[in-house]
């Protein structure tokens, strides 16, 4: 028996070195040679003795022979490999019969029913109840995709995998049960560890992948170079504003007080027959007083507006959101809704700071005209009062003289 183990070994070894695709990189001799050591521990825990345990062997050595010639049904091609090879050496029908039997036992989906069945199962499953469960499976997941081109993510091999171990293994012996079970549920536990793990990057790489989508979709908000631009800008429109206001309110302030002494001092002193040249001077200077107070009060007097606009407005872009004038008769929902909907239409966004910047220029332009024309009027005023006033001394001098 010793020889025919050896004999078998050999071709076994030699019928895979030839002929086995170097695809296939988890049931290859490695494989062969574990299942037969699992079988052997096996045989020996089980205590099964005699015939039966060299079988068992010499099917294990020929279980997978049958990749060599195909990967569906290989366990059947492998039983013809070895029933040509023990026809050689003689061996009995029946002895070759039960032999082919125990390869056939380690088909997928197959259930055992004698011992010698449920031992062979159990050694083609091993790597199961090993440390080395990770690194063969592995090797069976290249070899997928090598030889069915069949490329799974990390997520559907763990599947594959806990599906596998939940739904359909188990060990069949009692010595395998009793000694692999418990390294088997490490293994189930550390993949379902590692597809929690997973699932949770998964949660995460998919927020990422929103939040960049999200990015990548929104509306692209003005750059620090033109946010810096409309910053400047409008600040400097607002100052000169203020500036425009603050001369308007100076010869307001200045105006009002010449026309009060006007009113208060010297209006009453032209009721006296003798002050009657100082009439016309006294008309002229109030006149050019009240025109530059007028000018003043325009150039700082607000435009009403009628403060409402509609969806359509917002729609066509026509309306102005940035200026109060535009909306301080609106409900805050559709204000809400109208700012929103700018904000997401960056053309829209931009269309509107420019129009608020070219339309406080207008305000400007409009201002600081008026300004220039009042400080004119004010100039020509003073310098025309003066030389009506002188005048009206000179010719009131010469008429005292003639007399």
């Amino acid at each position: 028996m010793e020889q025919l183990l050896a004999e078998v070994e050999e071709f076994v070894i030699h019928h895979l070195n030839e002929n086995l695709d170097p695809k296939f990189v988890y049931h290859n001799i490695a494989h062969t040679q574990r299942v037969v050591e699992k079988t052997k521990e096996l045989i020996e825990g089980a205590k099964i003795e005699g015939e039966d345990a060299e079988n068992l062997v010499l099917a294990a050595w020929f279980h997978d022979t049958g990749y060599t010639m195909s990967m569906e049904n290989h366990e059947d091609f492998g039983i013809r490999i070895a029933e040509d090879f023990f026809k050689s050496k003689k061996l009995s029908e029946e002895r070759i019969a039960k032999i082919s039997q125990l390869i056939n036992a380690t088909k997928m989906g197959e259930v055992p029913v004698t011992e010698v069945e449920k031992i062979i199962k159990d050694a083609d499953c091993s790597h199961i109840g090993s440390k080395s469960f990770s690194e063969q499976t592995e090797l069976l997941r290249k070899e997928w995709e090598l030889t069915k081109d069949r490329v799974l993510t990390e997520n559907e091999w763990l599947d594959e995998n806990i599906g596998f171990l939940t739904n359909h293994h188990r060990f069949y012996s009692d010595f395998a049960s009793k000694n692999w079970d418990k390294t088997k549920g490490k293994n189930l536990a550390q993949l379902l560890k590692q597809q929690k793990k997973l699932n949770q990057e998964n949660v995460k790489l998919k927020q990422k992948k929103e939040e960049l989508a999200f990015k990548k979709n929104k509306v692209e908000l003005p750059e620090r170079g033109i946010e810096t631009m409309f910053r400047v800008a409008l600040r400097n429109h607002i100052t000169l504003s203020d500036i425009a206001d603050t001369k308007a309110n100076i010869l307001l302030s200045v105006n009002a007080i010449i026309v009060s002494l006007a009113l208060s001092n010297l209006l009453p002193k032209l009721d006296n027959p003798s002050n009657h040249y100082l009439v016309i001077p006294s008309l002229i200077f109030i006149a050019f007083t009240v025109a530059s107070i007028v000018l003043s009060v325009l150039s700082t007097r607000p435009n009403v507006t009628q403060g409402k606009f509609t969806k359509e407005d917002v729609a066509n872009k026509k309306v102005n959101l940035l200026f109060f004038g535009n909306f301080h008769q609106m409900k805050l929902p559709d204000f809400e809704w109208a700012m929103d909907e700018m904000m997401k239409d960056r053309d829209y966004l931009y269309g509107s700071l420019t129009k608020d910047l070219y339309f406080l220029g207008l305000v400007l332009n409009r201002k600081y005209k008026l300004l220039r024309i009042t400080y004119t009027v004010f100039m020509i005023g003073i310098i025309v009062s003066v030389i009506a006033f002188g005048i009206a001394f000179r010719i009131q001098d010469v008429a005292a003289n003639a007399v």
